[in-house]
């Protein structure tokens, strides 16, 4: 136990009351919807088994050292990325790639609360008995008509919009210990809770041994450049890279706290969370494939409609009844709620300490301020599917608000701050002073010379194919 003496850094900014809670938070962070819905729908697209082997070899020999090297930078700058990074490198621009993150992540928030809503929605709808399927009504036709009109409902998403901002933002304005930190402990286990408890469920669907041996069994046949480059990418977002997530969380890191384990130990975590949530869904899509004889591929290729509308119409067909459904129904939902809540709050806490270190702004009216702006920010992106027809899809822009936001801050401004703090702990700060930073917790680091290379060579190379294979797509409309 920590004594309140030791709850601050050098600047009293506030610390992570032990190791455990930065892990946990972390790897909160990284688990988001993109581990629990887009891991397994990349999979699934990418040919299975042989996708999941190359993003675990990616997420080691690229993802590690990356998330390393934030972690570096947040702890020897002991602020936000803006401010560690003009710390460390005063008088030069590189300034400018945490702002770049911290702009990310405000955008990110204005959009990833609408569908962070949308899971609080069904959660409520799975608990309350909402995916039943009324008598004489075709399943597809009912769910496709639930998340019509709660997308096209102005009322329905403001509401949920709202809810989910005023919970982040509560637990943001409280602060690293009382509030993220207390939060984590108990969102953090819950989750892996109801992961086991929903793999328990799949294990037992007809169809789930084909679901398991297509999600594990690598076909090394199947495995192209198009694969590698697609796992490369996965492995990448999913580990919340390149915003500055991991820069602030390390900046309330304790000197004498090993970086490399607790970066390997945050890995590991998301890593086995992602591959959990496709034992959750690859048992129900092929239970899917087997009892109605839908092909795979029109399955994963819904998208969102995977998850809000063929996944509540498989759980409605479960066998056990309304109640195998609606137990089913909430704890998924419910997972993806959590997941997608530990997710906003990294989000939320950057911006918020730049706010607090660098403006000076007391950190509950930075918090629950910057929370008002994301909920008005958040209204276009929510009316953008359909509610209001020039932000939707073929209006205005040509493709929907949402679309357009995730476009330029996932598929761009992501891999270019993460490429800028790849060089800049490679090239222009100082590898020797990055070490000397991990060295204060762990004196014998024995991967300095390849996280020395990883770091200055392989990262910026596999970082700068996963933009240029985001700019392709953008441009061929892929």
């Amino acid at each position: 136990m920590s004594t309140s003496s030791d709850n601050n850094n050098s600047n009293g900014r506030g610390l992570w009351g032990s190791r455990l809670a930065f892990i946990l938070a972390a790897a909160g962070s990284a688990v988001g919807l993109g581990n629990i819905w887009g891991f397994p729908t990349a999979a699934a697209e990418n040919g299975g088994g042989g996708f999941v082997l190359i993003y675990i070899l990616c997420i080691v020999l690229v993802g590690l050292p990356v998330m390393l090297a934030e972690m570096v930078i947040g702890r020897a700058g002991e602020k936000n990325p803006v401010g560690a990074l003009k710390h460390l490198k005063p008088g030069t621009p590189w300034f400018l790639v945490g702002v770049l993150g911290v702009f990310t992540g405000f955008v990110i928030l204005s959009f990833y609360t609408v569908i962070a809503g949308w899971t609080v929605y069904y959660f409520i709808q799975a608990a309350g008995g909402g995916l039943i399927v009324p008598e004489g009504q075709e399943s597809a036709e009912y769910f496709g008509g639930l998340f019509r009109e709660m997308t096209a409902n102005p009322g329905y998403e403001i509401l949920f919009v709202a809810v989910f901002t005023l919970a982040t933002t509560a637990i943001v304005a409280a602060g690293v210990q009382k509030g993220i930190e207390r939060s984590i402990k108990v969102m953090m286990p819950v989750l892996f809770i109801l992961l086991v408890l929903l793999i328990g469920r799949a294990v037992t669907l007809e169809g789930a041994g084909e679901g398991f041996r297509f999600y594990l069994v690598p076909d090394f046949g199947e495995i192209t450049w198009r694969t590698a480059v697609f796992a490369l990418g996965q492995a990448f977002f999913s580990l919340s890279l390149g915003m500055g997530v991991m820069i602030t969380y390390g900046s309330y890191l304790r000197k004498e706290e090993c970086l490399p384990s607790s970066a390997g130990y945050v890995v590991a975590t998301d890593t086995l969370i992602a591959v959990f949530a496709g034992l959750i869904v690859f048992p129900v899509i092929f239970f899917m494939a087997a009892t109605q004889a839908v092909p795979l591929d029109d399955l994963v290729a819904e998208g969102a409609g995977l998850v809000f509308v063929i996944f509540p119409q498989i759980l409605s067909e479960l066998p056990g009844g309304t109640a195998a459904t609606i137990l089913f129904g909430a704890a998924f939902f419910l997972l993806l709620a959590i997941a997608a809540l530990t997710s906003a709050i990294s989000l939320m806490e950057v911006v918020t300490a730049h706010l607090v270190d660098d403006w000076k702004l007391d950190r509950r009216k930075a918090a629950w301020g910057l929370g008002g702006i994301i909920f008005v920010l958040a209204i276009p992106s929510a009316l953008s599917f359909g509610a209001v027809e020039w932000l939707s899809e073929g209006g205005r822009f040509g493709i929907s608000l949402f679309d357009l936001l995730y476009t330029l801050t996932f598929q761009l401004f992501l891999p270019v701050g993460a490429l800028g703090l790849a060089i800049f702990v490679g090239w222009a700060w100082s590898l020797k002073k990055a070490s000397e930073e991990i060295q204060k917790g762990t004196p014998n680091f024995r991967l300095e010379k390849l996280w020395h290379f990883m770091i200055r060579y392989v990262a910026p190379v596999a970082i700068l194919i996963i933009l240029i294979n985001q700019i392709v797509g953008i441009l061929g409309g892929d």
